[in-house]
């Protein structure tokens, strides 16, 4: 595929949620309608990440390739008067109301990679990598009307996630924040 002409491309590995959404919004606000921005990752979240950000947004996803754990994601901007406001999802839950809950056994959808996920995640999370969240949503369909908190690094990759449980049918989703990165409660490591 090296006939791919692009507008711009930003630099985003090494950087975790939220990072790479960050800078390719900044981006984005730079280019014209029409432009191609090519957005390089190192973070396997990405693919997932700037697919779902393009798709609420109104933006066009062009794709990604991935080359030696390096992934080249495109996307072309769209006219204002296609694009749409980012909405953040309203119902949010602090770590510590959740940590409080942990006795009851809530369900827990940790939405991270598997390898952050292995590292470190909050006792009984079932983990639903972001980017296999559709394609697993049989399995979550018993919880369709359970309390549901969903849990990332930061809450950004678990809010597009509350998102689309939300258009499932998922009466009573919870977006977990900030999320990992400050969660202080007990956590299992896997070995």
């Amino acid at each position: 595929m090296n006939n791919i002409t692009v507008d711009k491309s930003i630099d985003c590995k090494g950087l975790a949620c939220p990072m790479p959404i960050v800078r390719t919004k900044k981006a984005m606000d730079e280019m014209k309608s029409g432009e191609v921005l090519e957005v390089v990752a190192t973070d396997p979240g990405s693919v997932a990440d700037v697919r779902s950000w393009a798709d609420r947004t109104g933006h066009l996803f062009l794709g990604t390739i991935e080359e030696n754990g390096v992934f080249k994601h495109y996307i072309r901007k769209s006219a204002p008067s296609e694009t749409k406001p980012e909405h953040p999802y309203p119902h949010v839950v602090s770590n510590e109301e959740l940590e409080q809950k942990l006795d009851a056994n809530p369900v827990i959808l940790d939405v991270r990679e598997p390898m952050e996920y292995a590292f470190g995640h909050i006792p009984g999370a079932k983990l639903v990598p972001f980017g296999k969240l559709e394609e697993m949503m049989d399995e979550l369909l018993p919880y369709q009307k359970q309390e549901i908190y969903v849990v990332c690094r930061t809450g950004n990759r678990s809010d597009a996630a509350c998102q689309i449980l939300q258009q499932k049918g998922f009466t009573t989703v919870k977006n977990v924040v900030p999320g990992m990165s400050e969660w202080k409660g007990p956590v299992v490591k896997q070995s």
